[in-house]
């Protein structure tokens, strides 16, 4: 049986402090999104989602997307980026205006959109994305398309993605001097929740946790929209930092240890385990680690501790953005955790307990084509970005001076300026 046509393509770029990777993907005729290429790489001239170093960041990029196009055998002139850093934050504005009673016509819609521009205020920060979540008709919610419906007065919720501009340049700019387009930057909240969670979910509410690096993000969806983030500067690659400094070892060797014998959970028999500090043919290799034994070993349980001991710090400060955020009572309950740090053995069950909420691991969620060593929650944001492209969401930014000067005058009642705190919608 013939393979479906694929009908577009889409390239991605998700710059993390870790890890730089790519994806090339494809849009079946079908609509069915196909993975035809993806690699990562270690990460330089990035630091807690900042680029630190141009000339090195452009490399890392450049070097990723080439390998990707390599597998995919296709190449892309133009990427979505994902960031994680650039100090993202996160607002909901409601925008009403008056319909009269008669049925409501695309026209009055797009009005609505580019009445609603006037409503984002970004302090000087940079609008990544402003999307129609919902729509409102009388003050009901949870409406998708209002065309051809009757109302007194329309509404829409639109959810704003706000960054610093400088940072977001540089990032771009990376990824320009790589000789590639960039069509959007994408905060990887939004990405992610693409990946990784249920359109069920994200109208219930839930918590999304990206556990990255260098960076954490904790966002809160709710009736289908994101409502709000906080980032917190802290990651799984301080755990690693906290590891080598406890055992007086190299990063690389603490990062092995921490993947392959580390968990959130602690064992009785951790205290009977000893784990080599070296991989299997580098024995003899790098400093002997403290408190080891003569072939270089360590207590699993003391690495356990270490790791639970940064873990709860990092435990606190996720509960405290949940609160900020509103993620109490009846419809603050699950909690998703994806990104790199989530791969940790046990975490899931740990925050669990920490939070007493029920909680689980976010991964890619039915791409085709996706590599196994892909289809983990560290590449949740880059599957989330083809997916988002795919996708297409309505952008009110788009909609130009042009269009803007057709609606001044169609007769639409005044724009009732009102933004929602977050706590309304729990």
């Amino acid at each position: 049986m013939a393979q479906p046509r694929i009908a577009k393509v889409f390239g991605a770029v998700n710059i993390g402090s870790f890890r730089i990777s790519a994806m090339v993907a494809g849009l079946t005729e079908t609509g069915e999104m196909v993975v035809l290429g993806s690699f990562h790489r270690a990460a330089q001239g990035i630091k807690r989602g900042y680029v630190t170093d141009m000339r090195a960041a452009t490399f890392a990029v450049r070097d990723a997307v080439e390998r990707a196009e390599k597998l995919a055998n296709t190449a892309v002139t133009s990427v979505w980026i994902g960031a994680s850093g650039a100090g993202l934050a996160s607002q909901v504005a409601q925008v009403e205006v008056d319909i009269g009673g008669r049925r409501i016509e695309q026209e009055d819609i797009e009005h609505l959109l580019i009445a609603a521009r006037d409503v984002i205020q970004p302090d000087g920060r940079m609008v990544l994305h402003a999307q129609p979540a919902h729509y409102t008709l009388d003050g009901a919610d949870g409406v998708s398309d209002p065309k051809g419906l009757h109302a007194e007065r329309l509404g829409v919720d639109i959810h704003v993605m706000l960054a610093d501009g400088a940072p977001v340049r540089n990032i771009t700019e990376a990824v320009q001097n790589a000789h590639l387009d960039v069509e959007a930057v994408i905060g990887s909240p939004i990405a992610a929740g693409y990946a990784c969670l249920t359109s069920e979910e994200r109208e219930l509410g839930v918590a999304l946790v990206e556990f990255g690096a260098e960076v954490t993000n904790v966002s809160v969806y709710a009736a289908g929209m994101l409502l709000g983030l906080v980032t917190i500067p802290m990651g799984s690659g301080d755990i690693t930092d906290a590891v080598a400094s406890a055992f007086g070892i190299r990063r690389f060797q603490a990062e092995r240890l921490k993947c392959v014998h580390g968990s959130a959970i602690a064992s009785p028999a951790d205290h009977r385990e000893m784990i080599p500090v070296n991989a299997p043919g580098e024995e003899g290799t790098g400093p002997t680690a403290r408190h080891a034994d003569d072939k270089n070993r360590v207590p699993r349980a003391e690495l356990v501790s270490v790791i639970t001991g940064h873990l709860g710090r990092w435990m606190e400060e996720v509960n405290k953005a949940l609160k900020g955020l509103g993620f109490t009572g009846q419809r603050g309950q699950l909690v998703v955790v994806t990104g790199g740090g989530a791969e940790l053995a046990g975490l899931a069950d740990y925050a669990q307990q920490a939070l007493g909420k029920p909680v689980r691991v976010g991964k890619p969620l039915h791409i085709k084509g996706l590599a196994e060593a892909h289809a983990t929650p560290g590449f949740s944001t880059l599957a989330g970005l083809v997916l988002y492209a795919a996708a297409d969401p309505i952008d009110i930014r788009s909609l130009g001076p042009r269009q803007q000067e057709t609606f001044r005058y169609s007769g639409v009642g005044l724009v009732n300026r009102v933004v929602r705190a977050l706590k309304e919608y729990f």
